[in-house]
């Protein structure tokens, strides 16, 4: 296991907001922080600058089992995401998603479909947060569909996307598939000369890279026309014009390798710790439930429903614990998790669910000690909400 990046009193569960930083990610970004040069210019601290980013490229590549060459630097996953969509859309077809992804997905689906909403469709998910590949398959058949995208692992739940049958599906029909695996990269392993996936976007920091920093991947030999969203430059073959994140995309490349390296190994360990935290709670605090397969779902995620204890308030009663009512990104939204909801939770379960989100750095003492915190504040919660 890698050493702890921060000193805290805090058992830190909130791996799927942000990881902490691996010691090699702060390394090689202190280090890159440390020299000056502009990655694009010809003279000596510039070429210094873009080998940090060629050998970034290719530890990340190496990560995804791609070509560097199918890499766009971006500032986060979210960029990427609009990236991918905007290129792949094209007008008077349909774009296929499902009611569980991202807001970056959703908003950005939304928006380009604004103008003929019946080119959006979402679609249907069972109770447990899987995809319906029949409806795909009749959307597919029906329609032109020019771009299907789907997350390979929930955010809120951990629940996993099997990809294969949806590119093969997708394919078939002539159409893209775009992958929103910002939850995945780093934290089970992916091999995209196996996934034949045409656009996959990540964010260095749910790895334990720096926040600001994430990726595009764009699969070679793929139809897309050309649509950056930021013009002004060259740089990424012209697909992300600006100066390149030097620092930031060198804690990216050092993060992934470091998470390669010691992807099989975490994997394990932290699904074993998910799972006994979950078998503590469950234990020792009745009317509760896991969301989402025991099966199927990312090692250290685990969303759970305390009946009869709004997460708000058990968060507030526990604060030496870091955790989440569900995706960071919508944090202190008006409304329930629009997932749990697709789910066919009622919006009081909604209300009453904490997303626990463990990761690399993440020990049996933080485990005990959440545990311990949770039992104590749902039980607070309760009492003080039934009076």
């Amino acid at each position: 296991m890698a050493d702890r990046t921060f000193t805290t009193e805090t058992a830190y569960l909130d791996y799927n907001a942000t990881a902490p930083m691996r010691p090699e990610a702060l390394e090689a970004v202190v280090a890159a922080m440390g020299s000056v040069g502009n990655a694009s210019s010809a003279h000596g601290p510039g070429r210094g600058a873009g080998r940090r980013v060629d050998a970034a490229r290719r530890q990340l590549a190496d990560l995804l089992n791609c070509s560097p060459g199918e890499l766009v630097f971006t500032s986060g996953a979210t960029e990427a995401n609009n990236l991918a969509l905007r290129a792949a859309f094209a007008p008077r077809t349909t774009l296929v998603t499902s009611p569980l992804e991202h807001p970056a997905v959703l908003e950005v689906a939304n928006a380009l479909t604004a103008v003929v909403p019946s080119e959006l469709m979402l679609l249907p998910v069972d109770e447990d947060g899987l995809v319906d590949l029949d409806a795909l398959e009749r959307s597919l058949a029906t329609t032109t569909v020019s771009v299907v995208s789907l997350m390979a692992a929930n955010n809120e739940t951990g629940v996993l996307t099997d990809l294969a049958p949806v590119v093969k599906l997708a394919h078939e029909a002539g159409a893209l598939v775009h992958t929103d695996a910002t939850q995945l990269v780093g934290r089970l392993p992916l091999d995209l000369a196996e996934v034949d996936v045409d656009l996959l976007s990540l964010s260095a920091h749910k790895f334990g890279g720096p926040q600001g920093v994430g990726a595009l991947f764009m699969r070679r030999g793929s139809d897309l026309p050309y649509r950056p969203l930021v013009f002004g430059g060259g740089q990424e073959r012209g697909w992300r014009a600006g100066t390149l994140n030097v620092p930031g995309i060198a804690g990216a490349g050092a993060a992934a390798q470091a998470a390669g390296r010691m992807l099989a190994e975490e994997g394990a360990r932290i699904a074993r710790l998910r799972d006994e935290l979950e078998r503590m709670l469950v234990e020792e605090l009745s009317d509760c439930r896991i969301n989402g397969p025991f099966a199927g779902r990312l090692p250290g995620v685990s969303s759970i429903t305390f009946r009869g204890a709004t997460a708000d308030a058990v968060l507030a009663s526990m604060p030496e614990v870091a955790a989440s009512e569900g995706s960071a990104c919508s944090s202190g939204a008006p409304g329930p998790s629009h997932v749990l909801l697709a789910m066919g939770r009622s919006r009081e379960e909604a209300d009453c669910t904490v997303r626990f989100s463990l990761g690399f750095a993440t020990t049996a003492d933080d485990v005990k000690r959440a545990v311990a915190a949770t039992v104590r504040a749902v039980r607070q919660v309760r009492v003080a909400m039934s009076t």
